[in-house]
């Protein structure tokens, strides 16, 4: 099925070709997405792939070669929480260590396709971990703008792949900030994982992964950690495209798993909203979704509406919790992973989720990347 995708701005509906890379619309109106893509069937499937690369058919690339590491393809195991079976989705199994591959990959692939030579990130420590470590794969030189509290072992990681890695004091949204005006100078592209939609157009392939690790159907609920929406997102575009293509006759419930120090989606919902305001964001153990205003916080309201899920918050004490409860699985997940299973703890005590009930849980994260910070948690 050929459609011709393009960029649409999210807020006047404008759009533009893909042969120039956008992050912005080019008035700086607002942001910018991909128009709906065509879905695929189990017939367009590359089983001679692995991980996103098998399901290119559903991608607003043209053909040729692509950037990977290995992305995708991740174990998907069966475990037992509060009484229930799941099933967890080990995102974290991937190459350098988060979720944040699979769409690094597919974005990476797009800005080399492009001509893209030098690349411009800000991150709390996962997405720019994997745009350092794509953008060495692909030959692309790349700054990364990260809090100057960053997390050492990130850092580490990024610097090692050759990042000029460029730590800022003061808030996240003061990272971000900086790293837009760097984006300005000739040369140089904002390759925000917020931001850049080829992001989300690598992880949608997370719903076609888990439609075919289910023998082509899908679960009734998925439960995800969310700052900037990259699983949350990613998973109501391939689902949809999905329910477009008659591959399935549902969306599954999405869930949305946010801390209580960082939680707009959550009084966005409380509060019967159609678009999020920014919070304050306080301090937490769960670092990495730590997003006060996101860029996307109306599509992401929109996907727990429209799927059925919806949004909840956790304390800091019930991620650590089931942090210790994730490691004793055998499931060594950062903080900011273990969110997750907090989450699916109040969904289950207020039947959100019911006995009986297909659940994926993604965890997104390596523990490896706060080896120290578990280590003070938990006592170890």
């Amino acid at each position: 099925m050929s459609v011709v995708r393009k960029y649409v701005e999210a807020g006047t509906g404008r759009t533009h070709p893909l042969t120039v890379p956008l992050w912005w619309a080019p008035d700086g109106s607002g942001h910018v997405n991909l128009t709906p893509g065509p879905g695929l069937g189990q017939s367009d499937i590359d089983r001679t792939a692995r991980g996103p690369w098998r399901y290119r058919a559903a991608m607003a690339l043209e053909p040729g070669p692509v950037v990977s590491l290995g992305e995708g393809s991740t174990p998907l195991v069966s475990g037992q929480w509060d009484g229930i079976d799941v099933l967890f989705k080990l995102e974290f199994v991937a190459p350098t260590g988060s979720f944040k591959d699979r769409g690094t990959s597919v974005m990476v692939s797009y800005l080399k396709q492009r001509g893209v030579g030098a690349l411009i990130e800000d991150s709390s420590g996962n997405a720019g971990a994997a745009v350092a470590a794509y953008a060495a794969a692909a030959g692309i030189s790349c700054r990364i703008f990260v809090p100057a509290a960053a997390s050492a072992a990130k850092l580490v990681q990024m610097r090692a792949t050759g990042a000029d890695v460029i730590p800022v004091a003061g808030s996240r949204s003061a990272v971000t900030e900086a790293a837009m005006a760097a984006a300005i100078a000739p040369g140089a592209f904002y390759a925000s994982h917020n931001r850049q939609p080829f992001f989300l157009e690598g992880t949608k392939t997370l719903a076609y992964e888990l439609w075919e690790d289910l023998g082509f159907r899908v679960p009734d609920a998925v439960v995800t950690p969310v700052g900037g929406g990259g699983n949350l997102l990613g998973c109501h575009i391939g689902f949809s495209e999905l329910l477009r293509r008659g591959e399935i006759s549902k969306l599954p419930r999405l869930y949305a798993v946010q801390p209580t120090a960082c939680a707009p989606l959550v009084k966005a919902q409380a509060a019967g909203a159609t678009a999020v305001a920014a919070v304050e964001a306080g301090q937490t153990v769960a670092e990495g979704i730590v997003i006060a205003d996101p860029v996307r916080g109306t599509e992401m309201l929109a996907a727990l509406r429209e799927s059925g899920g919806g949004a909840m918050a956790v304390d800091d004490s019930e991620t650590v919790s089931a942090l210790d409860r994730l490691a004793r699985m055998g499931l060594f997940v950062e903080p900011t992973s273990a969110a997750v299973g907090a989450g699916l703890t109040r969904l289950l005590a207020t039947g959100a989720i019911r006995p009986g009930e297909s659940v994926v849980v993604i965890l997104t994260g390596s523990g490896l990347k706060a080896a120290p910070l578990i280590g003070s948690l938990l006592g170890c």
